[in-house]
């Protein structure tokens, strides 16, 4: 501590790079400080500073740290106590740049495994982003002994030595409640669960909090289900969405697309008070739209679009500007490729033509002339053969009627389960367009990405680099993510940057694997070794990382414009 602030004294006033000299481990009263990395410029990157806390002085309990989601949820709490002190610090360190910054990965509204926050068998680590003070590009040698002697200790303070036990208590039984709805559901072969009182509706498009006054959910009764969960004094009550072909209708601006939209963020758990705490969805949910304009490598999307003009080859498809049905095929196939178990489909972000062709729509375009096998004549097989559900919002098509399993009608935000009703229109007004079957298998798509699909050189460096939520910088390229909707958390993005680091670094693809047993193989390093495998920085300091599903690195990977493929 004493040595951290005769190395500041010394230094003070002379060029920014002497800040290197304070790289090292430093002793306070309650703590111990390790500063990892000092940036070299004072409106370059933050520096990198880890704060770890013998669990002696702030004591973290056994078995909150014993199970893994235990261990998850306990660090986001604590995450989140850091980052309210940060935001209400007032006492700010002044100067050029990036001074006096202080920043942690802050938590969203979903819970996810993050290197922010680390616990181990001895103490807790909390992983920060400082700008180190200066005048211009001089060393501010007095605000950066106020950033480290009065800020940082004041942040702690209001944080993690103020948080009490029965909040962390409740975060760790809000973990066991999830992991009781999950065996529940695998139980009782359910793809979603929502409870009722959950509140689905978002203030806005751009805002991932609740909307007051919201209509609460409230279950069909068809559809009603109980689960004794713990640490609660009754069962908790909500819909089941059994696996299977599952419809939600309704008229515009009902609630059919905000309730898919709570199915797809239900593949990750929620805070308390988030209003979905209690909307789980399949881990392997996928959700699949149109997007035009992708590129696309080698995919066999001949199960749903064949026989294209010019002789195009569908079953190793390329482009570099797919067409909305296309796109949509190849999102299918990319999922199941990726071991997807759930497709979640709104009409809203689909191409119609992908998704329905009607009788009249048959009789006047010859069978010849039509190069596109749509979904509807797929999803059964989907479900039948490759045991895949499909939870879909349809407001325009009464056809894939004939082929759901259940129909959930949307009224004011209410749902209403009119399965019946649906099967008796079925069966007063048949449908006569003509069927088309075609063969459908897990293994219609199994790639290969070659060694030199990973190009990150730019000049005499390699470099990759996530540019936000939906944009990775890599090599002279650039990857394109804003139509992967899954993808929530930009911390999310800078980790699958540094996963193709990683791969181009350990030359994985030269071992010509799938692409599904790299994806194994990445869960299992993360598993077996934590996100820190990945980090930028000294293992030591693994920065601000967030867990991806396999789901959305794939689509990084599909996304590639240098990619290198060949079918196994």
């Amino acid at each position: 501590m004493k040595k951290l602030q005769q190395l500041l004294k010394n230094i003070d006033g002379k060029s920014y790079k002497a800040y290197k000299s304070i790289q090292g481990s430093y002793s306070f009263q309650h703590f111990q400080l390790a500063i990892d990395y000092v940036q070299g410029d004072p409106f370059a990157a933050p520096s990198k500073i880890r704060v770890v806390i013998p669990h002696s002085i702030r004591p973290i309990k056994e078995e909150w740290k014993q199970l893994k989601e235990r261990n998850i949820y306990t660090a986001d709490h604590i995450a989140r106590t850091v980052a309210d002190a940060i935001q209400k610090e007032t006492s700010f360190a002044k100067g050029s740049g990036k001074s006096g910054l202080i920043h942690i990965d802050k938590p969203g509204q979903e819970i996810l495994e993050r290197t922010a926050v680390q616990l181990n068998n001895k103490a807790t680590v909390i992983c920060l982003s400082i700008g180190l003070p200066a005048n211009g590009r001089r060393i501010n040698g007095k605000e950066a002994e106020k950033l480290f002697f009065t800020m940082i200790p004041s942040i702690l303070k209001n944080s993690i030595f103020s948080v009490s036990d029965d909040e962390l208590e409740k975060s760790v039984q809000l973990a066991d409640q999830h992991i009781a709805i999950r065996e529940e559901m695998k139980k009782q072969d359910w793809i979603a669960f929502v409870a009722d009182g959950a509140i689905l509706p978002r203030k806005s498009g751009v805002s991932n909090q609740l909307l007051p006054k919201a209509v609460p959910f409230e279950s069909p009764k068809e559809n009603r289900v109980t689960i004794d969960i713990p640490h609660r004094n009754q069962p908790l009550t909500g819909m089941a969405i059994k696996k299977g072909i599952s419809l939600i209708v309704g008229g515009g601006y009902h609630g059919k697309s905000t309730l898919l939209q709570a199915l797809e963020r239900g593949v990750y758990h929620h805070i308390q008070g988030d209003g979905r705490e209690y909307v789980l969805t399949d881990p392997n949910a996928v959700k699949i739209r149109a997007e035009d304009g992708r590129q696309v490598t080698s995919v066999n999307i001949s199960a749903f679009i064949n026989d294209l003009p010019h002789g195009q080859d569908t079953k190793k498809f390329s482009t570099e500007n797919a067409s909305g049905s296309t796109s949509q095929a190849t999102n299918v196939v990319e999922a199941i490729e990726a071991s997807a178990s759930t497709l979640l489909i709104d009409e809203d972000t689909s191409a119609t033509n992908f998704m329905i062709r009607d009788a009249r729509m048959q009789a006047l375009v010859a069978p010849d002339k039509e190069p596109i096998t749509p979904f509807i004549d797929k999803i059964k097989q989907l479900r039948d053969h490759l045991n895949i559900s499909t939870i879909l919002v349809m407001g325009g098509s009464g056809d894939y009627f004939d082929v759901a399993n259940e129909v959930i009608m949307m009224d004011q935000y209410k749902p209403f389960n009119v399965t019946e009703k649906a099967q008796q229109i079925v069966k007063n007004q048949p449908v006569t367009r003509e069927k088309i079957t075609g063969e459908l298998q897990h293994t219609m798509n199994q790639r290969i990405f070659l060694a030199n699909s990973l190009q990150l050189q730019k000049g005499k460096k390699k470099k990759v680099q996530a540019k936000g939520l939906d944009l990775i910088l890599m090599g002279n390229h650039s990857i394109q993510l804003q139509d992967v909707e899954q993808l929530i958390d930009s911390s999310q993005t800078r980790a699958i940057a540094e996963i193709l680091r990683y791969l181009d670094d350990k030359s994985v693809l030269k071992q010509a694997k799938p692409l599904t047993e790299i994806l194994d193989d990445i869960e299992t390093v993360i598993d077996q070794e934590g996100l820190q495998a990945f980090a930028p920085f000294p293992k030591q300091h693994p920065g601000d990382l967030a867990r991806p599903r396999r789901f959305e690195i794939a689509a990084c990977l599909n996304r590639i414009r240098t990619a290198k493929i060949k079918q196994k």
